[in-house]
């Protein structure tokens, strides 16, 4: 029978015949040495493509597209070898057919579950009858969006766009307007304070934040203006607003990139009063976050912070179209002017439509509530969890982690390999955590089942300490 996923458990049955898997496949899992030479891949390449222009491919082969990837496409990402093909509510297929819990939820885009009918069906609907009118025009959809979030959230005005990192870029460019604006700071000074940690996307701008140099190096020269201060430390980020051309602060409440990491209870109530005292825009980067995430409709609810701007995308179509979003006051937002920033599918009515439905899942089906409800579950029994390869387990709702201890073997990706086997898909981080973040739709027994799947994978791993 095919298989879908290449593991340690696949490599002997599949190496001996230059079979399925793929070379970088083989160098992960013998640890660095690859056994079979570039004329075995190669080959394989050919006969695949050979067998595709035949009719002859296996649909069940996960290899093939695997291959395909690697052949024509970049190599900007490193996935793990399992091909899918499906999704529904926490579940996903891949193409043999093999069913896995999904505890990655597209790094929290499909909060609502994979291929929610509701969210499906607005976006067939309105792709049917009109995609896309750019914004030169009005169309019927975008009022109604507009209204509904804002009203949602309680701010004056929302400015779409369509990716998590356009909205980060647009919620910076509103802060430095502000700053010359409304502050007087002189123009082209105005300066934005970021946490170490931070990650909101790989624009230039944004990796012009970054302290990983997995993101940053080779990419310079940097874009200026931008101050990095250590994340959860409030005297070192008193001591950056204290400049007087600072516009804003901008912060993940949960550091969801840099391994799940939870701030001091506080620390964003702290930001807001710092950011309120030195005259600064507190910016709170909910891409990941929010919409339920974290237990609460926005992470910073938690605290009963109101930023001044809340940057949303991800699960704002419930993983079904790019959408992100950008709130504030007019205070912020009517500074902007005709012509001075936008995007041609920003606002689409498309996204629009899909949005307004996603928000109304997420309230409707109280999907943070039982994010809360379900995390507390999941936190106690991973804490019970007796395994010497366990460093901490944290999180809040639904966006945790297990930390393994640095230095041990197996490593993080074999851990997922090992938990993909057993039917649940995770992906590590930061080299030693497995994030865990399941769709927000999850129920108890399937809950039961999850945290079955991951006692049984570290119970059953022999772990190397030294």
């Amino acid at each position: 029978m095919p298989i879908a996923i290449v593991g340690r458990r696949a490599f002997q049955s599949l190496a001996a015949g230059c079979s399925v898997l793929s070379r970088s496949s083989l160098q992960r899992t013998t640890r660095g040495g690859s056994l079979l030479g570039a004329s075995c891949h190669n080959r394989k390449l050919a006969q695949h493509a050979a067998a595709h222009q035949n009719g002859r491919c296996d649909p069940r082969d996960p290899q093939q597209y695997i291959d395909r990837e690697k052949e024509y496409g970049a190599h900007n990402y490193e996935p793990l070898p399992v091909v899918l093909e499906r999704g529904r509510g926490v579940h996903v297929w891949d193409v043999a057919g093999k069913k896995y819990y999904d505890f990655l939820s597209a790094y929290s885009a499909v909060n609502q579950g994979h291929c929610h009918p509701r969210i499906v069906q607005a976006l067939i609907q309105q792709a049917s009858n009109l995609g896309l009118t750019s914004r030169a025009f009005y169309n019927s959809e975008l009022g109604s969006f507009e209204e509904y979030i804002t009203k949602m959230f309680g701010y004056d005005k929302v400015l779409p766009m369509n990716t998590g990192v356009e909205a980060g870029e647009t919620a910076v460019k509103l802060a430095r307007r502000w700053a010359y604006a409304v502050k007087g700071v002189p123009e082209g000074r105005a300066r934005v304070v970021f946490a170490a940690g931070n990650f909101w996307g790989r624009t230039l701008a944004a990796i012009s934040t970054s302290t990983d140099p997995s993101s940053y190096s080779g990419f310079g020269p940097f874009m200026p203006g931008f101050d990095i201060v250590p994340y959860d430390d409030l005297p070192a980020l008193e001591r950056a607003l204290s400049h007087p051309d600072t516009a804003a602060f901008m912060v993940e409440p949960i550091q969801g990139e840099n391994g799940v990491v939870v701030p001091s209870d506080g620390y964003l109530a702290g930001a807001k009063r710092l950011c309120e005292e030195n005259r600064a825009l507190l910016v709170v980067d909910e891409v990941q976050t929010g919409l339920g995430r974290t237990g609460t409709l926005l992470a910073s609810d938690r605290e009963a912070v109101r930023p001044d701007i809340v940057v949303l995308g991800k699960a704002l179509s419930g993983g079904t179209y790019p959408v992100s979003a950008v709130l504030a006051d007019d205070e912020v937002m009517m500074l902007l002017r005709p012509g001075e920033h936008g995007s041609t599918y920003g606002g689409n009515p498309v996204a629009a439509r899909v949005a307004t439905q996603a928000l109304k899942v997420v309230q409707e089906e109280n999907l943070a509530d039982n994010a809360e409800r379900q995390g507390q579950v999941l936190r106690e029994a991973l804490g019970r969890m007796q395994s010497p390869l366990v460093a901490t387990v944290r999180g809040r709702g639904l966006l945790n982690a297990i930390v393994l201890h640095q230095g041990t073997r197996p490593t993080a990706w074999e851990v997922c390999e090992e938990l993909a086997v057993n039917g649940l898909l995770a992906k590590p981080t930061q080299g030693n955590v497995i994030r865990l973040a399941p769709p927000l739709c999850i129920s108890d027994d399937e809950m039961a089942e999850c945290i079955e799947i991951i006692l049984k994978t570290f119970s059953s791993l022999t772990i190397d300490t030294h």
